[in-house]
């Protein structure tokens, strides 16, 4: 049995660790039913010693506010407004960002809204498995569809996988039936001829980036891609979907081939001439590649939470080299320590709650990216990503669960 649909998925913490409730079903039947009080939700055990009780309640106080201006901002058709080409994705990271609060579909004061969120992603998806709200342009178009679908498809894969164990009824089929279609697509994109066998089981763009006009060689994989997609493969194997071994080994064949042991980083691409991209972005990525794989604390992991640990963020926008994201490298980073533990989540964490806890609007937004080319996706998807990154110690998505 899914051990996701035990009874129920009301989300209690007794002494910081996840039960799965012995009641009803958390589903849109119930949805009138009490919701558990968010202030019943505390950090694990293993992970609360990183910041003092005090600090802790203004992680959640910080987190509550920002998931308050989410709920605002919820377009009429379900989606979380942000630019045509981010979607369904960021609508589907707003969903997790109230599930890692304990918020559910269907259930307590963000229920209805979560339902209507996860149909419009259902009705995202296209014909041939692939979830996104705009069609693929037939050649690589720079920040198009045919760009961004990837990451739209394998993000609302993740979030569906994350959901299914709490819905019921006409909800739950439609969302199998996605997730069924989804998983084909994702392996259909992951087993395509690549251009360089550097790039084999790796994934990237729904149409191949052609060649620069320096010349210069592309990949037809790239680790950030990647990440998303095995964390999407990982989150349909929890909810007991079909999931061969193999989709797996071959993307993390590929993101330990992006691994740079003379750096202790991981690179963005790599190509039969090497590697480039690095950040902490795709170095937190390719630990929690590894963690989806059940690789925990490699001797390769680790090095790479050592380098991070040595590459604190300690002002806001503080980015190294041209590759980093500031929102998008914390999301990656705080998951990557969580899954680390120990002295890397008590080094990691608490510069990041610092930066967030000073940059969070009045209203309870965060702002957008000031890198040109993720500025226009807004302040829905940083804001979403700033709750994911200060709420892994809750252990409420299971495909983040140590």
């Amino acid at each position: 049995m899914n051990r996701f649909r035990l009874a129920g998925l009301l989300p209690e913490i007794l002494l910081g660790l996840l039960l799965v409730s012995t009641g009803r079903n958390l589903g849109a039947a119930d949805a009138g039913a009490p919701a558990q009080p968010m202030s019943d939700i505390a950090p694990a055990k293993t992970l609360a010693s990183a910041l003092s009780p005090e600090k802790w309640r203004q992680v959640e106080n910080s987190v509550d506010r920002g998931l308050a201006w989410l709920a605002s901002q919820q377009a009429e058709d379900g989606s979380f407004p942000s630019l045509a080409t981010g979607q369904p994705g960021v609508t589907s990271l707003c969903v997790m960002a109230f599930l890692s609060r304990g918020h559910q579909p269907g259930a307590g004061p963000y229920g209805q809204q979560l339902n209507r969120a996860v149909d419009y992603v259902l009705s995202c998806q296209k014909d041939d498995g692939l979830i996104c709200h705009l069609a693929p342009e037939p050649q690589y178009v720079y920040m198009g569809a045919s760009q961004t679908a990837t990451y739209n498809h394998a993000i609302s894969g993740l979030m569906l996988g994350e959901i299914y164990g709490s819905i019921t009824g006409a909800r739950a089929k439609k969302v199998k039936k996605a997730l069924s279609r989804a998983l084909l697509y994702t392996r259909a994109l992951q087993i395509r001829p690549k251009r360089d066998a550097t790039g084999a089981g790796g994934l990237r763009y729904v149409r191949a980036k052609p060649r620069a006009e320096d010349g210069s060689e592309q990949s037809d994989s790239d680790l950030s891609a990647t990440a998303w997609h095995l964390m999407f493969l990982r989150s349909a194997r929890n909810a007991e979907f079909n999931v061969p071994q193999r989709y797996v080994d071959d993307g993390v064949a590929y993101v330990r081939r992006c691994w740079d042991p003379k750096s202790s980083m991981f690179n963005y691409v790599v190509t039969a001439n090497g590697g480039r991209g690095a950040s902490r972005g795709t170095t937190g990525a390719g630990i929690l590649s590894l963690s989806m794989a059940g690789e925990h604390n490699t001797p390769m992991a680790r090095a790479a939470g050592d380098w991070l640990v040595a590459h604190p963020y300690g002002e806001y926008d503080q980015t190294i080299g041209p590759y980093d994201r500031f929102f998008y490298s914390i999301y990656y980073s705080s998951q990557a320590a969580a899954q680390l533990g120990g002295h890397y989540w008590e080094k990691i964490f608490p510069p990041i709650v610092d930066v967030f806890l000073k940059i969070q609007a009045a209203d309870g937004s965060f702002p957008p990216e000031t890198m040109e080319s993720d500025t226009p996706f807004g302040s829905t998807y940083t804001t979403a990503m700033a709750v994911l990154s200060m709420t892994p110690a809750y252990q409420l998505l299971p495909v983040y669960q140590r």
